[in-house]
Order: C-alpha cells, then structure tokens, then sequence
C-alpha cells in the first residue's frame, strides 16, 4: 500500500478563502506582512492575548513565593511544626503533578481559555481556603487546589501564546511566561516582607481574578479551532488576531492542510507517543525538562539563603541580589529569543549554569580559603538559568508537538517537569549531607551534558510556523 510522508512543501495554500470575522470581534491594528503571512509587529490583540494568558504565569510565581514569606506568620498563628510546615510547602507540587496530568486532554477537551479559567476557579478557591484557615487541614487542602491550578496553568500558558502569535516575535512572546513567573516570586517576596500572610493569600486572588475578566476580551486559539473543526471560528480568531487590514488566507490555509491530514489519522492516545514518528519531539521535550530540573535549580533555590550565610552574606542581602540577577536576566533572554534564537540562548545558559555550579563546589571544597565563590557561584547560575534554561524549554515544548499529539504529550511533559522538581526538591537535603562537594558537581556534570544535548537535539525553531517545525519533526505517514 503506499504512503506518504507529510512534509512542510506539501502543506497546500487554496483550501480556505479569506473572509471577514463576525461583527462584534474585536480587533487588533494590523501588522506588517510578507509573502502572505509573515507578520513582524504584534497586533493590540496579540499583545492583549498574551498578558491576559501571563496573568497567570503571575499567579505561578506568586504560588512559589508564598512559603517563604509566610512561614513564620503561619507557623506561629496556627501552631505548625516543621515538619507541618514542610508538608503544606511541599503539597504544592503534589497538586501541580495532579494538574499536569489532566492538562493537556483538558486543553484539548474544553479549548485552552476555557482551561485557563477552570485553572483560575481552582487558584482563587485554594488561596481562600488558605485566607480564612484555621487550621492545617484546610491550610494544606487550600495549598493542594492552588498547586493543581498552576499545574494546568504550567501548560496551558505557553501553548496559548504560541498558538496566536505570528512566528517571527513567537519565541519572545512564550518566553514572557517565564518572565512573569520570575516577576510573581520576587513580588511576593517583597510583598511578604511587610504584609500579615493572610493579607498575602488575598493579594494572592488578584491575577486569578484579572485573567478571569481578560478571557472574555480575547479570542481562542485558531489552531485549537481549527482541530475540532470549527474553521469559520478559526479564521474570525485568526483575522481577529492579525489585524483586519491583513491577508490571512495562507496562514490559514496552512493551519487547515495541516490539521485535515492529521486527522486522516486514528484518534491519538497516549501510548501514540512513543511511536518512532514522534520520537524526535519526544526525547527533545521530555529531555530538556529532565535537563532543567536534574540540573539542580531547585537545590540552588532552596539552599541559596544558607550558602549566602556561608559565604558572610545576610540571607535578605543575597536573595535581593539574586531578584537583581534573575529579573534583568529574564528580561534580556524575552527580548533576545527571537533574534540570536533558541539554540544559541540554550548553549550558553546551560554552560553559564554549568560553570555556577562548578564555582559553588569549589567553594565547598575549598570553603576557608574562597568562601566568597559560592555568592559569585549562585549568581552566575541564577542569570545563566534565568537567560534559556529557565523559559526556553516551555517555548520549545509548546512548538514541536504536532495538534493532534499535543494534549498527550503536554501532559507527559508537563508531569515530567513537575515530578523533577519534586524529586529534587525532597533528595536535596540528603545529598548535602552525603556530600555539599560532590552535590554541586553532579549539578555541574548534568549541565554539562545539557549542553550536547541542545548541540545533538534541539532544533532551531526561530522564525517557523508550527505547522513547519511539526511535519519536519514529525513526518506523518498517511494512507493515500
């Protein structure tokens, strides 16, 4: 029987004709074009979609930050010990493996601004709970819900904006996600130090309620549209999107071809993934997670306070220099993405973190003689992460999967990342007490091999459209 091969020059461009969208959409001013579909500015719609989306990137962070600033409220107020403490701190996570699960098939199931709101109803119920708790049980039940929220929200963000933003400015509009989970935390950092923790669970509700409201000014994704068949909704979000002056047939002629012979195929199901078609984007995926997490971030995170006492520092002077660090660095990797690319950032974030943790071992081997390198060490780590490897790996997962793959293999690389974290999070003290030494070095050696990875396996994806980067990773074969 013969087959085919789905490859970016057979994508066709006469299947959709341009129409108008419905009175009543808003829209946004139109950007410049070339060849057709090459947009180079963001429209008022694009940049309005993706803050709505980041909104809860926001509440992501300001979710992370929480346990620090409101641990020794918390603990005096309700009487916690460490170990309840530890528990309400680390539920989070459990929630958010619980969220990363189901977010993909959700995604997919109810459309991605639905799922960003059922996210949000969850958030604002779990800092509730947390507000007006008086005890652990509801303290850690309130946690769990705000942890599941972000679990959803973790996937469903990035996915979104990639989705409705041209490819030229897709990589720097994505990576504002991560821009903004680090904006969360700092903020409610320095929120906490002067707010009660019951005022900042409250403050807490405000993001959840802001992209609440927001969902309704913004269009849904064209491309999840475009899946469940719904192509004159498709086109009035897509026009919607690029502006009512721009010629969106081939876009969306595109997105049309592309998703009519995906779904030629049989329905997709989570055991699909591991078909050598899709193993490319899988190991790409599912590997930079697993680089990210296993290459200590966490660690660093959370023994970053004790290094700085070591190194002479007060642990406030070192978590404001690291926030000095972290944002300016965030920021610089948002606006150089779509320019030096994805590859590039991904290099040199991976040896700059490589290179923290090799002068934070050091310090532990050498702690009388340099103590001072375990300040330079976190901070050299904290801006190199903060550069790629902290946004980068959640721009790149939300690009190589193809539409029908996407809720099965978001799911499974969403999990993956979380149960990393997790996992790093709970060995991190055990391999201190092991070896601080030695602890470092294993961080190290893993960057190091983050870097091969990025060189062998990633692909450049900078200034593609979706369609583009999956029928070259994912070459579907398909019955004639």
């Amino acid at each position: 029987m013969n087959r085919e091969k789905l490859e970016v020059g057979e994508l066709s461009s006469s299947l959709i004709h341009k129409e108008k969208p419905r009175d009543g959409v808003v829209h946004g001013f139109s950007g410049e074009e070339q060849d057709g579909i090459k947009t180079t500015s963001a429209t008022t719609m694009v940049v309005l979609s993706t803050s709505v989306a980041v909104c809860g990137s926001y509440v992501f962070g300001t979710a992370i930050g929480y346990s620090s600033p409101a641990q020794t409220g918390i603990t005096d107020d309700l009487g916690l010990s460490v170990a309840e403490y530890s528990f309400f701190g680390s539920i989070l996570t459990i929630g958010a493996m619980i969220g990363a699960v189901m977010s993909g098939r959700l995604a997919d199931y109810i459309g991605r601004k639905r799922t960003m709101g059922f996210s949000e109803i969850f958030c604002i119920i779990g800092w509730l709970l947390i507000l007006f708790s008086k005890a652990a049980l509801w303290l850690d039940f309130g946690r769990m819900l705000v942890g599941y929220g972000m679990g959803l929200l973790s996937y469903v963000v990035p996915v979104y904006i990639a989705e409705v933003t041209p490819k030229d400015i897709r990589g720097g509009f994505t990576s504002v996600h991560q821009l903004m989970i680090c904006c969360g935390v700092s903020i409610t950092y320095l929120i906490g130090a002067f707010a009660t923790w019951r005022t900042l669970a409250l403050i807490g509700t405000i993001p959840c309620l802001m992209q609440l409201l927001g969902l309704f000014l913004i269009p849904e994704s064209p491309r999840w549209q475009a899946k469940i068949g719904k192509w004159k909704e498709c086109e009035a979000s897509l026009q919607c999107l690029r502006g009512n002056n721009a010629d969106i047939s081939n876009e969306a002629s595109e997105i049309k071809d592309y998703t009519e012979q995906l779904q030629r195929l049989s329905e997709s199901s989570v055991f699909d993934l591991f078909q050598k078609d899709y193993a490319w984007s899988l190991i790409v995926g599912v590997g930079l997670m697993v680089l990210q997490q296993f290459g200590g971030v966490n660690g660093i995170a959370f023994y970053a306070s004790s290094i700085f006492i070591s190194a002479g520092f007060s642990g406030s002077v070192g978590m404001i220099a690291m926030v000095v660090v972290q944002v300016p660095m965030t920021t610089l990797g948002v606006l150089l993405l779509d320019k030096s690319g994805r590859r590039p950032l991904l290099l040199v974030s991976a040896a700059g973190t490589c290179l923290g943790c090799c002068l934070v071992g050091l310090s532990f081997l050498l702690q009388e003689v340099t103590p001072i390198l375990s300040l330079v060490g976190v901070l050299v780590y904290t801006g190199s992460f903060s550069l790629g490897m902290g946004g980068i790996p959640w721009v790149i997962m939300s690009e190589i999967f193809p539409i029908n793959m996407k809720g099965s293999a978001g799911s499974l690389v969403t999990l993956v990342s979380w149960l990393g974290s997790w996992i790093i999070s709970f060995a991190f003290n055990f391999l201190m007490k092991w070896s601080s030494t030695g602890t470092f070095f294993i961080f190290a050696t893993i960057c190091g091999l983050t870097v091969l990875f990025v060189a062998k396996l990633v692909p450049e994806t900078k200034g593609r459209t979706l369609e583009e980067i999956q029928a070259s990773m994912n070459p579907v074969s398909l019955e004639r």
